[in-house]
C-alpha cells in the first residue's frame, strides 16, 4: 500500500473510532439536562439520582471524545497538507469558531457543572449543563459545516495564482443547504444513539430487578426518546438523500449500483451480480423506492453510473469518477437497517412497559436479553453512515475542485503514515478497552442509594472520586 492508501485508512479509522463518541455525548447530554430539570421541577429524589447516574457516564463518554477529536485534526497537517493548503482559508474558518466559542463554551459550563454542586443554585446549576448540551450542538454544526463544504463547496473561489480556494462568504459556508440537513440527521442521529445506551443500561437493571425507581424512568425516557429520534433520521435522511441526488448524483447511482439512468428506478435491499452492473443473479426489489428517495416523485428518473461517468469525464478531464460500488452499495444498506431497527424494539419495550408495568414472562425476558445489545445497532448505522459519505464521494476529497491523491503530503511516506497507523490504532485500542471498562463498571454500579434526611444535596464521595478522575 502507497501513502496515499495508508492515510486514507488511518483517516477512516481515527473518524469512525472518534464518532463513536460524539453522538453519545450529544444525546446523553440533553437527556441528562432533562432529568436534572425534572429534579428542579419536582425536587425527586430519583430524578436527582439519574441526574448523577447518567452524568457520570456522560463525562466518562465526553473525556474520550476529547481525546480522539483532537488526534483525528492532527492528521490534516500530518498526512494531508496539500489539502490543508488548498482549502485552509475556508476549511478553517469553521474549525476555528467550533474551537474558540463553541467547545470552550461547553468545557467552560460543562466545568462550572462538574464543580457546581452546593456552590451554585439550582437554577444556575441546571442552566450550566443545558448550555454544556447547546455548545456540543454547536460543535457538532461547524465540524458539519466544515465537512459539508467538502460535499458541496459554496462562498469561495479559486485563486489562479496560487491555486488555493479562497473564503469570499462565510456565512455561505455556515448556511450550506449541505450542512442544514446534515445537522438535522446527526443530531437526530445522536439522540437515537444516547436513547440507546440509556434503553441498554437502564433495561440491564429492570431485568435484574434493581434500582427500579430510578431504572424504569430512564428505561421509559429512553424508549420514546429512540422512536422519535428515529422517526426524525428516517425524515432527515430523506431530505439528506434528495440534497444528495442533486449535489453529488454519482454518490446516489452508487448507493444503488445502478449503471444505467432509471425512471421510475427500483430500490433493491440486496442484489447478487457482478461489479460492473452487466449480470445480475438475484435482487430483492421495492419498485418506485429509489424515484422516491432521490427526487420524491415515485416515477423520478435517477441517473446512472455509466452515464454520470461520461458526464464527470466531459466536465472534468478523462478519469474514472465511479467510487467502489460494492462499499457505497452495502454501507447504505447497514446504515438504514442498523439506524430503524431500535425503533421497533422500543415500540415492543414500550408496548410491555404501559401503564407502568414491569413485564415478566417469556416477551419480558427477551426484552430484558435485547435490551444491553441495543446499544450496539446505531453505533454500527453511524459508522457506516460516514462510511457511505465519505467513499461515495471519491474519488474526490473536495468534490469538483480536488481530488484525494492530490491533498496527501507530498513529503510524507509510506512507512512514516504506516508508523503512525499502528501507533494510533494500537492507542485507540486501549483508550477503547479502558472507556468500556469504566462505562461498564459504572453502568453495572447503577444510581446511588436513595439519600436519607442527613444526606447532603451535593457531590457524594463518589461523584468526587470521578471529577477527580477527570
Amino acid at each position: 500500500m502507497n501513502a496515499l492508501d495508508l492515510a486514507r485508512w488511518q483517516f477512516g479509522i481515527t473518524t469512525v473510532y472518534h464518532f463513536f463518541f460524539v453522538p453519545i455525548t450529544i444525546g446523553l447530554s440533553a437527556l441528562v439536562a432533562g432529568l436534572q430539570t425534572a429534579w428542579v421541577r419536582t425536587g425527586k429524589d430519583h430524578y436527582l439520582r439519574a441526574t448523577k447516574f447518567w452524568g457520570k457516564l456522560f463525562l466518562i463518554n465526553f473525556a474520550m471524545g476529547v481525546v480522539t477529536g483532537i488526534v483525528q485534526e492532527f492528521q490534516f497537517g500530518m498526512n494531508w497538507s496539500d489539502y490543508s493548503r488548498y482549502v485552509g482559508d475556508i476549511f478553517g474558518a469553521p474549525l476555528a469558531i467550533e474551537g474558540l466559542l463553541a467547545f470552550f463554551m461547553e468545557s467552560t459550563f460543562l466545568g462550572l457543572w462538574i464543580f457546581g454542586w452546593d456552590r451554585l443554585s439550582k437554577r444556575i446549576h441546571l442552566a450550566c449543563i443545558w448550555l454544556a448540551s447547546i455548545g456540543t450542538m454547536l460543535s457538532a454544526y461547524f465540524i458539519l459545516a466544515a465537512n459539508s463544504w467538502m460535499q458541496h463547496p459554496v462562498g469561495y473561489r479559486l485563486d489562479a495564482a496560487t491555486n488555493r480556494a479562497e473564503l469570499t462568504s462565510i456565512w455561505a459556508v455556515l448556511s450550506n443547504s449541505t450542512a442544514l440537513v446534515t445537522f438535522f440527521h446527526t443530531i437526530t442521529a445522536a439522540f437515537l444513539t444516547a436513547g440507546c445506551v440509556m434503553l441498554a443500561v437502564a433495561g440491564w437493571h429492570l431485568g435484574r430487578h434493581r434500582h427500579l425507581d430510578v431504572a424504569r424512568p430512564s428505561f421509559r425516557l429512553a424508549l420514546w426518546t429512540v422512536v422519535i429520534a428515529g422517526m426524525l433520521v428516517a425524515v432527515s435522511g430523506d431530505l439528506q438523500a434528495r440534497v444528495m441526488t442533486r449535489q453529488q448524483p454519482m454518490k446516489m447511482a452508487a448507493a444503488e449500483a445502478l449503471y444505467h439512468t432509471s425512471g421510475p428506478a427500483s430500490f433493491s435491499l440486496f442484489t447478487v451480480g457482478s461489479l460492473d452492473g452487466t449480470s445480475e443473479v438475484a435482487s430483492l426489489r421495492v419498485p418506485h423506492l429509489l424515484s422516491f428517495l432521490a427526487t420524491g416523485d415515485l416515477n423520478g428518473s435517477v441517473e446512472g453510473i455509466d452515464n454520470l461517468q461520461s458526464q464527470y469525464s466531459a466536465t472534468y478531464g478523462p478519469a474514472g469518477y465511479r467510487p467502489y460500488v460494492p462499499v457505497t452499495y452495502w454501507s447504505f444498506r447497514l446504515m438504514i437497517g442498523f439506524g430503524m431497527l431500535p425503533i421497533l424494539i422500543a415500540l415492543a419495550g414500550l408496548w410491555l412497559t404501559r401503564r407502568g408495568r414491569l413485564p415478566d414472562g417469556t416477551a419480558a425476558r427477551w426484552l430484558w436479553r435485547i435490551a444491553p445489545w441495543t446499544v450496539a445497532l446505531p453505533l454500527l448505522g453511524n459508522s457506516f453512515g460516514w462510511i457511505f459519505t465519505e467513499m461515495g464521494r471519491q474519488p474526490w476529497v473536495v468534490f469538483g475542485l480536488l481530488k484525494t491523491g492530490n491533498g496527501v503530503s507530498p513529503a510524507v511516506g509510506a512507512g512514516s503514515v504506516a508508523t503512525s497507523l499502528v501507533v494510533l490504532t494500537a492507542l485507540y485500542t486501549a483508550l477503547g478497552v479502558i472507556d468500556l471498562v469504566l462505562m461498564t463498571r459504572y453502568a453495572k454500579a447503577g444510581p446511588a442509594e436513595p439519600s436519607t434526611p442527613d444526606d447532603d444535596a451535593g457531590t457524594s464521595a463518589d461523584d468526587t472520586r470521578l471529577t477527580f478522575a477527570y
